[in-house]
């Protein structure tokens, strides 16, 4: 009871449940939040102090710039909210640096949850997809074509909705194309390389996009 009374409390205030409207697309730093929302650094701060105190939310540090903090709802935050809808998109890109294994499997996994288009692309490609993530996939029904990979320039359209799917896709996407309309900070699995890790990221994913599909599809939710 005292729990639930602490989280309805920190809800009740208006730019608090901006933030966590805002935290249900996506992970986003302090700073990216307090520019989205029109607020003060110093306040953003300080309804973030309250919504971690609550068990809302919880900080991750970037795999990008090693400084900067991402903010990301807790997953039993998630099964109590209903994300804010999303502008209708024709395609979904996902995107991370080398297109070697989270953008791929998430642009696979959209295809397959939504049977709507989808694509993947990286800021430096790799030659090929990575063969961990290729097997990923086929543990879980996917396919991947491991010669697949391109550039982000070559792929994005208007009318995409782009998602960056690793920190430093996300920080790099400042100039030369539409930035990323969401970010979602899903640890790198080659830098780990075992099997556990890419399954890790497969199951990240997935949860994320059954929690925003029908926004963006216009399915029922």
């Amino acid at each position: 009871m005292t729990v639930r009374a602490r989280v309805h409390a920190a809800l009740g205030e208006p730019a608090r449940l901006a933030i966590v409207d805002a935290l249900c697309l996506g992970d986003a730093s302090p700073g990216e939040i307090a520019q989205d929302l029109a607020l003060p650094t110093n306040l953003v701060a300080h309804h973030v102090k309250v919504l971690a105190e609550a068990g809302l939310l919880e900080r991750t540090r970037s795999e990008g710039d090693r400084r900067r903090t991402y903010l990301r709802l807790r997953p039993e935050t998630l099964e109590l909210l209903r994300p804010p809808r999303l502008p209708s998109a024709e395609r979904v890109v996902f995107v991370c640096t080398h297109n070697s294994a989270r953008s791929q499997l998430a642009a696979a996994l959209w295809q397959q949850r939504t049977r709507r288009p989808a694509a993947s692309a990286g800021t430096a490609p790799a030659p090929r997809v990575h063969p961990k993530a290729v097997a990923a996939a086929r543990r879980h029904g996917l396919s991947l074509d491991p010669a697949g990979t391109a550039h982000v320039a070559d792929v994005v359209h208007d009318g995409d909705l782009l998602i960056a799917v690793c920190d430093n896709a996300h920080e790099d996407l400042t100039t030369g194309v539409p930035r990323p309309r969401l970010h979602w900070s899903v640890p790198d699995p080659v830098r780990v390389g075992t099997d556990a890790a890419f399954d890790a990221a497969y199951t990240d994913l997935a949860a994320r996009i059954d929690r925003i599909a029908p926004t963006v599809t216009g399915d029922p939710t």
